[in-house]
């Protein structure tokens, strides 16, 4: 079965830092780029970063530029978003999520798995 696990949420204050870990198994890790998404109270769901783990081409929503870093370790299956100057606006359920290659990595409609999300919250 395909399982995208997520890690790492919690409650943090402003400015802190934070790093989510997602655990995928039950599929081809290499043929699948992994990303994050996040979706805050009464927004839709947004696309964060995602890496190709064929080549480890990452990529960035701009809103989480130079905040955000993702990482993966082939050799676990896992992939990691480093999260730093935390903000309440960051508020959010955060998604790991694959798609096959990496054209739209970052668009909701094209992900292939999703994970169930870790709650991160930002306090002011």
């Amino acid at each position: 079965d395909v399982q995208l696990v997520e890690s790492g949420g919690g409650l943090v204050q402003a400015g802190g830092s934070l790093r989510l870990s997602c655990a995928a198994s039950g599929f081809t890790f290499d043929d699948y780029a992994i990303g994050w998404f996040r979706q805050a109270p009464g927004k839709e769901r947004e696309g964060l970063s995602c890496i190709s783990s064929e080549d480890g081409s990452t990529y960035y929503a701009d809103s989480v530029k130079g905040q955000f870093t993702i990482s993966s370790n082939n050799a676990k299956n896992t992939v990691y978003l480093q999260m730093n100057s935390l903000k309440p606006e960051d508020t959010a359920v955060y998604y790991c999520a694959a798609t096959y290659g990496t054209s739209w990595c970052l668009n909701k409609d094209a992900i292939n798995y999703w994970g169930k999300g870790v709650l991160v919250t930002v306090s002011s």
